[in-house]
């Protein structure tokens, strides 16, 4: 870890999970960072793991009782809500999910919770049926609204003895999140983003369809980023096999011409359009209104090419025209097809992949990526998670998108937002 956390203030909330001892990995974390840290308990985590032991670890008092106070006589909870540089709630159970969403107050976890107003980040632990469970996810993504971030839980071994979703995030995972917080927080602060995410299918007819491989977790990424690091975000998502995130402004476009209208109608007032879907180049000519039988014939498909969305929004009158990246995903010759689009198209950068080969990302976690400027190529970042690339391409694009707006007159309708 870096050093964002040195002298910050972090206070880690602890419930009654069996991951509880994970928090103790947490909080060293966090001190090796050099972060003051202070722990509170709810009264069921301190029958998995003892005060003693995180009193121990920060030479800093455990609070363990909302009515307790501190050496100066003020009630803890209040001392350390306000002095909170940030919160950290691992283990949060499914009954602690409930109270923070509902606004309850029973114990000095949800105490601190409620009364700071420091970004406060949640990491579920629980059994597979209580996560996917529907109140928990309309309780979790009611936390998403008010603010609170959330480090979903990963998928492993459970203490019930399944496996399924519901483990921990690993503690590194959690204290990368804290870092994040303060490493780049609202550098996007008061910009509109737009990001279209996964592909289009095209109809043939009611039940087929021409389409793509692609998942829609790199796009999910950058608006995922986006988000994080302060920018009110419109998600345009095609077809995708990710979930999408919460606290983003959804809309869904399938077909190439609903993924247009939606475009071009959230481009004029966007700051920044993050073009990562893929979105099909031909459509049939017609799609039948009914199944097409087989009846042993060849069928021929008639292709038309589809409305080239992102070369639109690059003819957009410059003082309207958002900062656009384009996505470039080539089986060959990456460089000369990037840059070719990034000229022909009026793009400000392009990120380009190669689809096929060792370094196919299409469906992966991973993603090898080359960002292409005017003046050629920007970046040599190795294979990646598509996370930590879409951090790296937000560094690049706040750089690039500053650059650009101090030699182009503001636009009249960003003023005011936010």
């Amino acid at each position: 870890m870096s050093g964002q956390l040195a002298g910050r203030r972090i206070v880690v909330g602890v419930s009654g999970s069996i991951a509880a001892y994970k928090a103790v990995q947490l909080v060293r974390r966090l001190l090796e960072a050099h972060a003051v840290v202070d722990v509170v308990m709810t009264p069921a985590a301190t029958h998995f793991v003892g005060p003693l032991t995180f009193a121990s670890l920060t030479h800093r008092p455990v609070v363990t009782d909302v009515l307790e106070l501190d050496a100066e006589q003020q009630i803890a909870h209040v001392e350390l809500a306000e002095a909170a540089d940030a919160v950290v709630i691992a283990p949060a159970t499914a009954n602690l999910l409930a109270e923070l969403a509902a606004g309850l107050v029973h114990d000095a976890v949800t105490a601190v919770a409620c009364a700071s107003r420091a970004p406060v980040i949640v990491a579920p632990a629980m059994d597979a049926g209580m996560w996917t469970h529907a109140a928990t996810q309309r309780n979790v993504a009611t936390l998403a609204e008010d603010g609170y971030l959330i480090v979903e839980p990963e998928i492993g071994a459970l203490a019930s003895g399944l496996t399924g979703v519901g483990r921990l995030a690993d503690p590194a995972r959690i204290a990368e999140a804290v870092e994040r917080l303060f490493a780049r927080a609202g550098d996007l602060e008061g910009l509109r983003v737009v990001v279209t995410a996964g592909g289009t299918r095209e109809p043939i007819d009611p039940v087929r369809f021409i389409g793509n491989r692609s998942s829609g977790k790199m796009g999910v990424a950058i608006a995922e980023t986006a988000r994080d690091r302060g920018a009110a975000v419109t998600l345009i998502a095609g077809t995708m096999s990710v979930t999408p995130p919460r606290g983003v402004d959804l809309h869904e476009a399938t077909t190439a011409s609903a993924m247009r209208e939606a475009v071009l109608r959230a481009a004029s007032g966007a700051d920044i359009l993050v073009m990562a879907a893929a979105v099909a180049d031909f459509a049939p000519a017609h799609a039948a209104s009914h199944k097409i039988k087989r009846d042993g014939s060849p069928l021929s498909v008639e292709l038309v090419p589809n409305p080239d969305i992102v070369a639109e929004v690059g003819e957009m009158p410059d003082d309207n025209r958002p900062f656009l990246i384009g996505f470039a995903a080539e089986s060959r010759d990456l460089e000369p097809n990037a840059t070719g689009k990034l000229r022909d198209k009026g793009l400000d950068l392009i990120v380009g992949n190669v689809v096929g080969g060792p370094f196919d990302a299409i469906g992966s976690d991973e993603n090898k990526v080359t960002v292409f400027g005017v003046e050629g190529a920007l970046t040599d970042w190795p294979m990646l998670p598509k996370r930590q690339v879409a951090e790296r391409l937000w560094d690049l694009i706040v750089d690039r998108y500053r650059t650009a707006r101090r030699h182009r007159r503001p636009r009249a309708s960003t003023r005011g937002r936010r």
